[in-house]
């Protein structure tokens, strides 16, 4: 099922706001999967995916992107988590998904908890982490800024080629090198990009959630091919704090799950509502 181009916008303030697209479920017992993007994400990544598969099964879908995302209009010094989080309970707010389930990317399954635990909260009845678990030390401290670096000197395209072999499982990597490393001429990004902000965000992000204050089920998904943020003893340590958590790996993907075996995470994510 493709899903039409119903995007609306949700202004925020004069010079900012969110692009949005809801679709409901088709049935009063129905989940609505609400998806959380990563920094340099976009919503059509949920749309075009996981998300066709969610409403096929008569569930509905709410995608958004973020102030700097595409479509999504920001002010100077706008861009910080505090506000990221408020924007997505904003939102939900405003669309009141009937049976939200929470999916996040990356460090979007931290902002997706810190909405469900947050003190203006807006609760949902499961929560699925894609590839979030991990500590910020030395090591991706510097990468975070590493990635600042990246960009500044050779924007998104230099960003790609670099962290890509990192990210990607192998599988994807064969399919798709010939649109990487295509030319030697980087542009660098420009401070007043949105994908800059977020980026540095990215830096003083807290990592601060009590795991074991979640109240609801959790579905742990790890791409064992993510060269970059996954750490196997920090997770395992991380996995004995939630009340109740259900834990997978894919040994053929790496970070980017949802673009790399969509079907399969899919077929699983909807396994894990039957619990809720």
């Amino acid at each position: 099922m493709e899903i039409k181009n119903n995007t609306t916008f949700m202004a925020l303030s004069p010079h900012n706001g969110l692009s949005y697209k809801y679709i409901a479920p088709n049935s009063a017992d129905g989940f609505t999967f609400v998806c959380f993007n990563s920094l340099t994400g976009d919503k059509t990544m949920w749309e075009t995916g996981i998300g066709a598969k969610f409403i096929n099964q008569g569930h509905g879908l709410l995608t958004w992107n973020m102030r700097g995302q595409a479509n999504s209009p920001f002010s100077n010094g706008e861009i910080h988590e505090d506000n990221i989080v408020a924007d997505a309970i904003r939102l939900l707010k405003k669309v009141e998904p009937q049976n939200p389930v929470f999916i996040g990317l990356s460090v979007g399954g931290l902002y997706a908890a810190k909405v469900h635990l947050g003190k203006e909260s807006y609760p949902c009845l499961g929560l699925v982490l894609i590839n979030t678990l991990r500590e910020i030390g030395p090591r991706l401290s510097w990468i975070n800024k590493s990635l600042v670096r990246l960009v500044e000197t050779g924007g998104l395209d230099l960003l790609r080629d670099v962290y890509s072999p990192l990210l990607f499982g192998e599988k994807w990597q064969a399919q798709n090198r010939e649109n990487f490393l295509k030319s030697y001429s980087y542009t660098p990004i420009k401070k007043n990009d949105g994908a800059w902000h977020l980026l540095k965000a990215g830096e003083n992000t807290k990592w601060n959630v009590n795991w074991e204050t979640i109240n609801v089920p959790v579905f742990n998904i790890t791409g064992l091919q993510d060269q970059i943020f996954r750490n196997d003893k920090i997770i395992a340590e991380m996995l004995t704090q939630f009340q109740n958590i259900k834990s997978i790996e894919y040994k053929d993907a790496g970070h980017m799950i949802p673009v790399e075996i969509p079907e399969q995470l899919a077929k699983d994510i909807l396994k894990f509502i039957e619990r809720l």
